[in-house]
Order: structure tokens, then sequence, then C-alpha cells
């Protein structure tokens, strides 16, 4: 994909939810993955030209893993000229060391959300983007179907009253195959994950039944996309 087309499908999000008003103070949620490096420079790319004028934050969690280099995002940020703010935490020794938890990605989800939004309103910043795509809509709704029996997904935008902090998602309209291809093109400097339940986790669970579902029936996820737009849920109607 090219930064042209990364572009136009993340300003039709943008516009058709409502995501960004004049004077919005956006801090991006960088976790060195490619989702979130390509949503960086989308927004840093889009606010060159964007009729509503935005200001931006680059934010990292620090989950407390050994040996964890953020020299590459800091110097990433630095060549898109984004402030970068590094968020030291212990959530990885609290997780997997003194609860050894067993299914460790919820608490680390959350603990994890709540260090980043902590971190968000003190950089005075009234908007935190998540870099969740299409796929992830619908890895998140097979989840929710199967482990919890209701049809359920995140919104594209999320109103916390109690931080007084808006979740955007700029990202809900791009196929994750799109963003492979735009890092492959431009070389972002993506991080492998440290985490030691990584690929094997519910999510990676979803992610490959849905690509099993895609290779019996192709066209699947356009489909199950197709029945969340149409759905009742709550923040989907544009």
């Amino acid at each position: 994909m090219k930064l042209q087309q990364l572009l136009s499908v993340t300003r039709k999000a943008i516009d058709e939810f409502g995501m960004i008003a004049p004077g919005d103070r956006i801090a991006v949620g960088i976790s060195g993955g490619k989702d979130s490096l390509a949503l960086l420079v989308a927004l840093r790319q889009l606010q060159r030209f964007y009729p509503k004028k935005y200001s931006l934050q680059a934010v990292s969690t620090d989950l407390g893993f050994p040996n964890v280099d953020y020299s590459k995002i800091q110097d990433f940020c630095a060549d898109l000229e984004v402030p970068f703010t590094r968020v030291k935490t212990e959530i990885a020794q609290i997780v997997f060391y003194e609860k050894q938890e067993k299914n460790p990605c919820s608490l680390c989800a959350k603990m994890r959300k709540g260090a980043l939004n902590e971190a968000v309103k003190e950089l005075n910043c009234n908007k935190v983007a998540y870099a969740h795509h299409r796929d992830d809509a619908v890895e998140t709704m097979l989840l929710s179907l199967i482990f919890e029996g209701r049809f359920h997904t995140f919104s594209p935008v999320t109103y916390w009253d109690r931080m007084d902090l808006t979740l955007i998602r700029p990202f809900i309209f791009m196929r994750e195959a799109d963003i492979m291809g735009f890092q492959n093109k431009y070389q972002l400097p993506v991080a492998k994950s440290p985490c030691p339940a990584d690929g094997r986790t519910k999510r990676e669970y979803a992610k490959n039944l849905l690509r099993e579902l895609n290779r019996d029936h192709p066209g699947v996820t356009e489909r199950m996309f197709s029945a969340i737009l149409n759905s009742d849920l709550k923040g989907w109607r544009v």
C-alpha cells in the first residue's frame, strides 16, 4: 500500500466518525508494532493538510521487560518530528512473576491502558489514538461470540467520562494486509514483542480461525465487517 492510499483510508474513518476536531491534542499509542507505527505516519502526514488542525504526541508504555530497546522508536518519532514519551512501568513483573497469571492478557491490557491514559492526561492531550484495524474489530467480534455469547466489538470512537478522554481508532477501515504492505514498502522499524505469551493468546486463536475461514470461504472478513457496520452496536452508525 502506498502512502496516498493509507491516508485516504485513514481520512475516511476520521471524517465518517468525526474523530478529530480543531485544536485536538492527540496522543498516539506506540507499541513498536507495524500497526501503531503506520498510524503515527498516517496522522503525521495527514496533519500537514487536514483542515482541522491538531497536535500529536507519541507515547509508549514500557512494560518493564528486560533488554527492550526503545531507541529505534525514539529515532522514528524524531524523524517525523513528533514528540515521544516513554512511560516506565512494572506491569511485566506484576503480571508474569508476582501474580503468575495463566491468562495474562486481560490484566496486562487493563494495566497498560491505565498507565497510558494517565500519561496522556499528564501530557495535556484530550484524545488518544489506537491502531486497531478492521481485522481487529472482526476478531474481537468472534471472541465475543465464542467466549461471551454476544455480538459485540469495540467502537470507532469511545468517550471515557471518568478520564474526560476520547479514544479514536483511525484505522478502523484498514485491512491488516494493507498495513503489512505499507510496512514492507516503507521499511518501518518494527520491534518484536517481548511478551512471553505472544502468539499463544485467544486473540491469536481468533486470528488463525479467521484466516482459515477466509481460506475456505473467501470474503468472510469483509462480510463480517459489513455485519458490524449494519448492526445496532453503539458507535457504529455513521
